[in-house]
């Protein structure tokens, strides 16, 4: 699934830099799955769009793997501009607690 995605953003927004990452470690699920991702995408694509639009361009891209396999989905949309100022997304926080119960 990350590598169906990592395709399918690429093909579609020729980012200058993306990530995906599976996240579903941090979450109650079975070992192995791919159902939690975070997405750090950067694309000329963005320029001149609200946020709103950038994760509606987004979540259109992936509207089949949405539709299906993936549970939540992390956006991080910048431009090159608003990237060089940041060049990192922010840090998720664990949805599973100490005791394993979340």
């Amino acid at each position: 699934m990350q590598q169906q995605i990592e395709a399918r953003l690429a093909a579609a927004l020729s980012p200058s830099h993306l990530q995906v990452i599976n996240e579903s470690y941090m979450h109650r699920v079975a070992p192995g799955s791919e159902s939690h991702f975070k997405v750090v995408v950067v694309s000329q694509a963005f320029e001149g769009q609200r946020l709103l639009a950038r994760h509606r361009q987004v979540n259109g891209v992936l509207a089949d793997e949405l539709a299906g396999a993936i549970h939540a989905l992390a956006l991080h949309t910048y431009t090159e501009q608003e990237w060089r100022q940041r060049e990192q997304a922010p840090t998720t926080p664990s949805c599973v607690s100490k005791s394993g119960l979340a």
